[in-house]
């Protein structure tokens, strides 16, 4: 195969076109970057692979987060909405968290369009194969056409394609996604070049054809009315003109739970096909079954997937089993006895990089200028995969303008959780993101992230110049309101709403109590974020820390204390002892 050198001269080539690689991509090329973007198919951009839905307890204050920063999530979800639903709404306001059922093939339409127009953004199809190298220095990617593409920076957003497995019972075959082949070999090319490689596992439901569901046996679940949108540059009054699908709930019954013991052994997990570590928190369904055999029924939703079509996702039903035993299960609850399968579960094992070989920035520590964004790093969720894609996007970007790294801090931003939780824990099952992970969740709320972000956004020429007085307005509005002092009421311009600073601050009233009790917690935390650990230190010859305590801190390398006591397994009694040994040697 002959070799081909492209003529074209890139910033940044994002490898990789779903949830991650889209918002990396779109970043850079805001931030005038010229950035291309390889895929492997352009039919399956922004593809949701698993639910149609943006958002979650969580999540959806990602979303905000992401949209507050500039970024395109929460807009594509505004436009492809079918069904909006706010969580936990019988607790406090700081876990309210928003949820969109999305039109599944809308959403990639949209998405590609946003890509196709951005006037530094190229898009290609092809598969990339290895980073090209020179030395130590990325000089861009080699693809499968054997075509080089040159580059100063390469971010790899390559989900589950790395190497993936699809198990549907005791079949199984190789695919990033149902349909698509995987991507055989960027991560051994990776793992050659020192990256540290595992495997995980994720898994999705069968879909049905809703024309044989008899929704009279499940219960209706009405869309949010008014629903309120994602994106602060969404009109909630064109919105709500929409006319919004409901969801369904149903159960499985006894018999469902017999069905799935008796044939555990048809499936990939039980039946010994799959090794690798699921998520916790969205089991199978025969890992409930196995796990709480004290519930006897289970819930399920049927969420529509789209405005043209009678496709139902069946949350609740991950599985591997065969489709012998899916076909079984399905004809065991009442209101789906008729139903047809039109595409059956299934699991997908796939490759992903320990991300404590990553700095804060989502840069390599073992090889500079390659960033890595979303299951990459042993996330699950197409919330957590995008938001890491930005902050990749803008890092990349930074590090080219030789300017200071962009990194969230814990109390700024579920992002910034997120983030922390990956670099100074790891993963050892796909990373989720749930509110009770930040212990600042009172200041991190849904109703406040353009409070809290959409500065920065503003900053890096992510969010449009002409709203920024607005904003101004806005925040003004929110200070009045936390005071209580008289506030001229009038509206102020778009897409800043006054209702919702006032909602914001009137929420901030509420918990002032415990904001004031975490912001003297935050301050204690910056005096050991100030005490700076030399990056020679050398930790094996501390007789008083444990051989653990030892080889992580040596791994991890951490930039300060605050850093230190994160780490998963570090005492507070070791950040005693490194306390009086670093003050030392700042002495010396």
């Amino acid at each position: 195969m002959n070799k081909f050198i492209h003529h074209e001269n890139y910033d940044i080539i994002v490898v990789g076109a779903g949830h991650a690689g889209c918002e990396a991509a779109l970043v850079c090329a805001k931030m005038k970057f010229k950035t291309l973007l390889l895929t492997q198919n352009l039919d399956t951009i922004a593809q949701m692979s698993c639910n149609p839905s943006i958002g979650g307890v969580g999540k959806g204050q990602i979303v905000k987060e992401i949209d507050s920063l500039g970024g395109i999530m929460a807009k594509n979800t505004d436009a492809a909405a079918i069904n909006y639903h706010l969580l936990n709404t019988s607790r406090g306001p700081a876990v309210h968290s928003p949820r969109a059922q999305c039109d599944k093939k809308l959403y990639h339409i949209l998405m590609k369009q946003n890509l196709e127009k951005e006037p530094f953004l190229r898009l290609m199809q092809d598969e990339a194969e290895s980073l090209w190298v020179e030395g130590s220095n990325i000089k861009g990617v080699k693809t499968a056409r054997n075509v080089y593409y040159k580059s100063k920076v390469v971010i790899v957003t390559a989900g589950t394609f790395m190497r993936g497995v699809i198990h549907i019972g005791l079949c199984s075959f190789d695919g990033g996604r149902y349909n698509d082949p995987p991507s055989r070999y960027l991560s051994l090319n990776l793992e050659k070049m020192g990256l540290k490689m595992k495997r995980l596992k994720t898994g999705t439901p069968m879909r049905l054809n809703g024309e044989r569901i008899n929704f009279s046996l499940c219960e209706k679940q009405e869309p949010d009315s008014p629903a309120e949108p994602f994106s602060i540059f969404t009109s909630k009054k064109d919105l709500n003109k929409r006319n919004f699908l409901p969801c369904w709930i149903s159960r499985t019954e006894e018999k469902t739970g017999e069905i799935i013991s008796k044939n555990l052994s048809t499936g990939a997990l039980y039946g010994g096909k799959i090794n690798s570590i699921g998520p916790r928190y969205c089991p199978s369904i025969e890992d409930k079954i196995v796990k709480f055999p004290h519930h006897k029924t289970h819930h399920i939703f049927l969420e529509p997937e789209g405005w043209d079509t009678s496709e139902y996702y069946v949350n609740g039903l991950s599985t591997s089993l065969s489709e012998e035993t899916q076909n079984a299960i399905i004809k065991s609850i009442p209101a789906l006895s008729n139903a047809e399968i039109i595409r059956p579960g299934y699991a997908i094992e796939y490759d992903y990089f320990d991300p404590q070989d990553l700095l804060f920035t989502l840069e390599s520590r073992i090889i500079p200028g390659l960033y890595l964004a979303g299951q990459i790093n042993g996330t699950t969720g197409y919330e957590e995969a995008a938001a890491q894609g930005l902050m990749a996007g803008i890092n990349a970007c930074l590090k080219l303008k030789n300017e200071k790294p962009f990194i969230l801090d814990r109390h700024e931003a579920y992002i910034g959780v997120m983030i922390d939780d990956l670099i100074s824990k790891g993963v050892d099952e796909p990373y989720r993101m749930f509110t009770s992970r930040a212990e600042f969740r009172l200041m991190l709320r849904s109703d406040n992230a353009d409070l809290r972000l959409a500065e920065y956004g503003f900053s890096f020429g992510l969010l449009p110049e002409k709203f920024k007085s607005s904003f101004e307005e806005y925040k003004k509005l929110y200070e009045a309101a936390v005071e209580k002092t008289k506030t001229d009421q009038r509206e102020i311009p778009s897409p800043w709403l006054a209702e919702n600073a006032i909602r914001a601050a009137a929420n901030d009233r509420e918990y002032s109590v415990y904001i004031e009790r975490n912001k003297k917690e935050i301050e204690k935390n910056k005096l050991l974020e100030n005490i700076k650990i030399p990056k020679d230190f050398k930790y094996e010859n501390i007789k008083e820390l444990s051989n653990e305590a030892k080889q992580k801190l040596s791994r991890a390398r951490p930039e300060n204390l605050m850093a230190a006591s994160r780490i998963s397994g570090i005492t507070p009694s070791d950040i005693q002892f490194l306390i009086v040994l670093v003050n030392k040697r700042q002495k010396k």
